[in-house]
């Protein structure tokens, strides 16, 4: 092998990445950087324009919950410094669930900063037994790894993060391990209660995927409704999603840039009234499913 034959296989590997249906994703991710931003009191967006980081100050450092796309270690980094904060702060790290778009710099902050990494029980056992399920096989980079998961999380577990308490509840669907979790955030005035739900997506309850999977009857579509039912009349102040169309998290943050008085992210009714659409949107999919 010269070379130049080298640098032909790697430019053809870049191009057969670019080519697959989901190979937007992947490439050029600095356009979709979005300038940080404090949410409410000590809950604060680092993350981008498609995939949703937050940061809590928790008076004995951050907790992150999830840790951006694989590739773009390097613009999470920058945008906490920007944020005002230090990310060898970054304690402690809560994946949403074991897919690759949500914890991609969690390895780094693992290996850089000792930061502890917490998983729903659910996918740290995929992590062990079926890592190809992660879909880490889609970055495109063959040198990414799975980080190793020091907390597992079971359904009903409380854990302290500095002078903050947060709630878990297993939600599966999207995945087996996805969480919710619940916890308070403050201005030093008043505390609000912030609701965070692990993943909405339907591409995981396709036949063919399910079928993969052994669920030849489909069960997770149901596990899927009720898990929404399961936390639904949580209360919930402050909606935070995962992805940013889960709360329309960018006209929000125009709304607030354009009415500093204002505040779009406090929103009692906006939780439910989320879960209640993807239940709906979930029983139409599912009637059209079975019409196939």
């Amino acid at each position: 092998m010269s070379m130049q034959s080298d640098y032909k296989k790697y430019l053809e590997g870049q191009n057969e990445i670019k080519g697959r249906p989901t190979g937007r994703f992947w490439v050029n991710q600095e356009k979709r950087y979005v300038k940080p931003f404090r949410i409410y009191g000590n809950l604060y967006y680092v993350g981008d324009s498609w995939v949703c980081v937050h940061l809590i100050d928790t008076g004995a450092g951050l907790l992150m919950l999830d840790a951006g796309n694989s590739g773009a270690q390097a613009m999470l980094v920058q945008s906490i410094w920007e944020m005002g904060f230090n990310p060898a702060d970054v304690k402690w790290i809560i994946l949403s669930h074991g897919h690759v778009d949500h914890f991609g710099a969690a390895g780094f902050f693992q290996r850089m900063f000792g930061t502890k990494i917490y998983l729903g029980a659910p996918d740290a056992r995929m992590f062990r037994q079926t890592p190809y399920l992660s879909m880490i096989q889609e970055s495109g980079n063959c040198m990414d790894t799975l980080a190793d998961i020091d907390v597992e999380i079971e359904d009903g577990d409380f854990y302290r993060f500095g002078n903050v308490e947060v709630k878990f509840r297993l939600v599966p669907g999207h995945t087996k391990g996805c969480i919710a979790c619940f916890f308070e955030v403050t201005d030093g005035v008043e505390k609000k209660r912030a609701g965070y739900y692990g993943g909405f997506g339907f591409n995981t309850l396709q036949k063919d995927f399910l079928l993969q999977l052994g669920d030849t009857d489909f069960d997770m579509r149901k596990v899927y409704l009720d898990s929404l039912k399961k936390v639904r009349d949580e209360q919930v102040d402050i909606f935070i999603g995962n992805h940013v169309s889960n709360v329309d998290l960018l006209n929000k943050r125009k709304y607030m840039l354009d009415h500093p008085a204002e505040n779009p992210f406090v929103d009692k009714k906006a939780w439910k009234s989320y879960l209640d659409c993807k239940r709906d949107e979930l029983t139409v999919w599912m009637r059209e499913q079975d019409k196939e």
